[in-house]
C-alpha cells in the first residue's frame, strides 16, 4: 500500500520503540509504565515486531513486573511467545539487580541501614519458594564482609 507520495505506508506502530526509547532516555525511573519498561527489555531478544502484547502477557500470568524478573527461566518459556532467548534476557536482567543490591550493602554499614539490608534480602531472595538461612558476616564497623547461604 502506497501513501500519496508514492512512499510506502508504514505500518500503525512504526517508530514505537524510538519512543519508547526517548521516554525512557528522557523521563526517567517513572516515565514507562511496568509493561512499556517490560516491553523494552524483551526488544534486546525479539529484533522485530510488537512486543506489548508478550509483555501484558507476562505480567498477567505472574501477576506483578518484579514476579516476572523473579521467574525461573523455564517458567518464563511456558508463556506464548517466550522463547529461550527472550527467558535468558530477562534472568540476565534479574541477576544484575540482585548483583546492584548486593554492591550496594557491601562496603556499607548493614546494621546501620536496616531498610538497605531488608531491600537486599527482598531482591535477593524473593523469587524463592522455599526459605533457605543466610549468614551476614560483618566487620567491626558493621559492613558486610561475606553473605553465606547455608
Amino acid at each position: 500500500m502506497s501513501g500519496q507520495s508514492g512512499q510506502p505506508s508504514a505500518h500503525p506502530g512504526a517508530g514505537h520503540r524510538e519512543r519508547l526509547r526517548q521516554r525512557l532516555l528522557s523521563g526517567g525511573a517513572e516515565a514507562l509504565a511496568d509493561y512499556e519498561l517490560l516491553e523494552y527489555l524483551l526488544f534486546a531478544a525479539i529484533r522485530q515486531g510488537d512486543t506489548k502484547p508478550l509483555a501484558k502477557r507476562l505480567i498477567a500470568h505472574f501477576g506483578s513486573f518484579a514476579a516476572v524478573l523473579n521467574a525461573e527461566p523455564a517458567a518464563l518459556t511456558q508463556v506464548k511467545g517466550m522463547g529461550e532467548a527472550s527467558a535468558a534476557s530477562l534472568y540476565a536482567v534479574s541477576l544484575s539487580a540482585r548483583r546492584m543490591a548486593r554492591g550496594a550493602v557491601q562496603d556499607q554499614p548493614v546494621l546501620g541501614s536496616w531498610q538497605a539490608l531488608l531491600d537486599y534480602l527482598a531482591i535477593d531472595m524473593g523469587h524463592l519458594k522455599h526459605e533457605r538461612v543466610r549468614v551476614l558476616y560483618l566487620d567491626t564497623r558493621n559492613r558486610l564482609i561475606l553473605d553465606h547461604l547455608a
